[in-house]
């Protein structure tokens, strides 16, 4: 089987798992919570976006990826990990620009999410992916998405209580 071949499915099954995981719990539990309680776990998760610097290392060690997407995964994660430790503080302290903040970290998820993902096809990232590179992509990013779509569907739910 090829690596990608391989990547690809165990990156699929991680989806379907958090999404289970996701619909069966995580999102049962989110919705009898209070927003900042709410959102603290899905953010937790993005936090450790940190973990994307180790690109720079993957890539000395044999990851066949562009200077530049490496750059532009590695910033744009360790970007997404300092917003969502500033919202989670920011939700923590009761403040009124919290959920701006977390706004404005979705946005800057999706985006960079998007980016990589596309970066990544482009240029063929699971060929020659291996080791934490390889469990980063297959389980972490994954996770990601499913955790950033949490926080949207938890602020859309909680903008139409408000609304009622």
């Amino acid at each position: 089987m090829s690596l990608t071949g391989a990547g690809l499915i165990a990156m699929a099954f991680s989806f379907l798992t958090y999404i289970l995981l996701a619909a069966w719990y995580v999102a049962p539990w989110m919705r009898r919570q209070t927003l900042a309680v709410a959102l603290s776990v899905p953010l937790w998760v993005q936090v450790l976006r940190y973990v994307a610097l180790q690109i720079f290392s993957a890539q000395h060690f044999g990851f066949r990826i562009s200077d530049a997407l490496a750059n532009e995964i590695a910033w744009g994660d360790v970007a997404g990990a300092i917003l969502a430790l500033a919202a989670l503080w920011l939700l923590r302290a009761r403040s009124r620009v919290a959920v701006v903040v977390v706004w404005v970290f979705v946005v800057e998820t999706a985006l960079d999410l998007l980016n990589a993902t596309v970066g990544g096809i482009r240029e063929k990232a699971f060929e020659s992916a291996s080791a934490t590179t390889w469990l980063i992509l297959s389980f972490y990013t994954p996770l990601l998405w499913v955790t950033v779509a949490l926080v949207v569907w938890r602020l859309v739910t909680q903008t139409r209580k408000v609304e009622s």
